[in-house]
């Protein structure tokens, strides 16, 4: 990370919900920066910044307003942990990331402080909006192996689940693929129809097509994509321009892996605007509860960014609604089973509440505009128009209510525009490998000496739902103080982007610890404080909070 590039602060115009505030920090380090940066996007003032080998602490505000952050490298874990590579090894991303090279692999950015540095801002947030509210919370503390537990948390859910967690198998082969002039690229079917009609077209015969669609469909569960050898051969045959048109002509998303990423990208990992109008003051903070505790949250969201981002408000004390199809989201049943529900749609929507509606009825559609209507935020993730179609858009929201705060969780982001966007007529499906491709990420995280490939670990829905998570916060923060609502935008690209600055050094450390597996991390004993079983064994939240 160059610090000249994370100590600048963009311009935008953005709401900038802690402008003025004084901020101070002790410490160096890739979370400490980070958060500086983050904070500092957010308007904070950088007033003093002691770079010692002190353990890392932030400071927001001055006086009986004041918050504090401590960061550090091991938290509640019982392991003298000191460096990235040490957590990456220790906590479970080295082996989940190196499940389709057959052999752990460090990820090659320091992905588990920019998460900690991200949970920082996050903590810090929280406890000014407590005291805003009233509340006492003013100190917090949260660690770099907490953020890595919290990373892998599905995959610790999957590894201790009732039923045994899917074979995983080394592959190095596609995806990406490969074309025949020489373009790697990553494809994205969210559907088995277009998985078959695409791979039909090709010319792959449809037994081979059907062998490839588990391991295609479940490489964001397992960390591994073993696919038949017919399918890599069938795309090395044509062109790059022909393999776009048979995508594009059956619904499936394809995206050249780029080797780098957008140079002078200047803008923050979340949009902020502050919508003005007749708003009314937050409830007050319930003594002794979470910093979010009196906050209702309803959140309409599928798949990982936007449930994780709806996750980290829970476990912040708010009360979030989840908004699911009639008959419940069909992710529920996705194996490995704990009791009745996939264990990893428990590891992130365990604490909420489910609302079961059909947007696409007007009953359906009244129904969540009503259960908006007692809510302090609207959190979604859904497809570009879809929430202008469900009257649910913030033009319309804030209309009805105009202290609302309404954040949209995209895959793309700024990148959508209904005239054009950046991959000319037609966006592709939003989701993490297509997003790490584009970004440039993916160079980033690929071991030395092999073909540029996106991480199977799904790092950039974590991110992005960190990233969401910190814009409702910073919103929420800009409502207690004007009253007006607020809209939120972030995206998987934002956030993909906001990694790319976190690149390990080249002359890093090496870890001082073996490569853990969820499996082994579950019933490490050194690891009791940080995780709990509740079904499966999950992180337990990653900050802690006090007066």
């Amino acid at each position: 990370m160059r610090e000249d590039t994370l100590l600048r602060p963009a311009t935008t115009d953005t709401t900038a919900p802690l402008t003025g505030v004084a901020l101070t920090a002790t410490g160096r380090g890739f979370p400490l920066r980070l958060a500086i940066h983050q904070l500092r996007l957010l308007g904070a003032e950088l007033t003093e910044h002691h770079k010692s080998s002190a353990p890392a602490r932030l400071t927001l505000g001055v006086g009986s307003g004041a918050v504090t952050c401590a960061l550090d490298w091991a938290g509640p874990v019982a392991m003298p942990l000191a460096s990235e590579a040490d957590v990456q090894a220790a906590c479970g991303l080295a082996a989940v990331h190196g499940r389709r090279y057959g052999t752990p692999q460090p990820l090659g950015i320091e992905y588990a402080s920019a998460v900690a540095g991200v949970l920082a801002v996050q903590g810090l947030l929280a406890a000014r909006l407590t005291v805003l509210r009233g509340g006492s919370a003013r100190r917090v503390r949260t660690s770099v192996a907490g953020a890595a537990l919290l990373a892998v948390g599905q995959y610790l859910a999957a590894a201790t689940a009732d039923d045994p967690p899917e074979p995983t198998r080394a592959d190095t082969g596609p995806p990406p693929f490969t074309s025949a002039d020489g373009v790697r690229f990553e494809i994205e079917a969210l559907d088995p129809g277009q998985w078959l009609a695409f791979w039909s077209g090709l010319g792959v015969a449809r037994p081979v097509v059907g062998q490839g669609w588990p391991p295609f469909q479940l490489r964001f569960a397992t960390g591994s994509c073993a696919l038949p050898a017919e399918l890599d051969l069938a795309t090395r045959q044509l062109s790059y321009r022909q393999l776009t048109d048979a995508a594009v002509s059956v619904g499936v998303s394809i995206v050249p892996v780029r080797a780098q990423g957008p140079s002078g990208y200047r803008l923050p990992p979340w949009r902020i605007e502050s919508v003005p109008g007749p708003g009314s003051p937050l409830p007050p903070a319930p003594a002794g509860a979470g910093p979010l505790a009196g906050l209702v949250v309803v959140e309409m969201t599928r798949r990982l960014q936007g449930p994780l981002a709806g996750h980290l408000l829970a476990l912040l004390g708010a009360e979030v609604i989840r908004v699911e199809p009639l008959g419940g989201d069909p992710l529920r049943g996705v194996p490995p089973m704990v009791g009745e529900v996939s264990a990893r749609f428990h590891a992130l929507n365990r604490n909420k509440r489910v609302f079961e509606a059909d947007p696409r009825s007007p009953a359906g559609r009244r129904a969540i505009r009503e259960l908006i209507g007692g809510a302090e935020v609207f959190l979604h993730n859904l497809a570009p128009g879809k929430a202008e179609s469900f009257g649910l858009d913030p033009g319309q929201l804030l209309a009805e209510q105009p202290g609302l705060v309404h954040a949209w969780a995209s895959g793309w982001g700024e990148l959508f525009n209904p005239d054009g966007n950046a991959f000319g007529s037609g966006l592709p499906v939003g989701t993490d490998y297509l997003v790490q491709a584009h970004s440039g990420l993916a160079a980033l995280v690929t071991p030395p000496g092999r073909p540029v490939a996106p991480a199977l670990l799904t790092i950039t829905d974590v991110f992005g739902g960190l990233v969401s998570a910190t814009g409702v916060l910073a919103a929420l923060v800009a409502r207690a103080g004007s009253g007006f609502g607020q809209r939120v935008d972030s995206s998987l690209f934002s956030a993909a982007v906001a990694l790319l600055d976190m690149a390990s050094p080249p002359d890093a450390p090496p870890a001082r610890f073996p490569a853990a597996t969820p499996e082994e991390l579950a019933a490490d004993p050194r690891f009791a404080a940080a995780l709990q079983h509740d079904s499966c064994v999950l992180p337990r939240a990653p900050w802690q909070f006090d007066a």
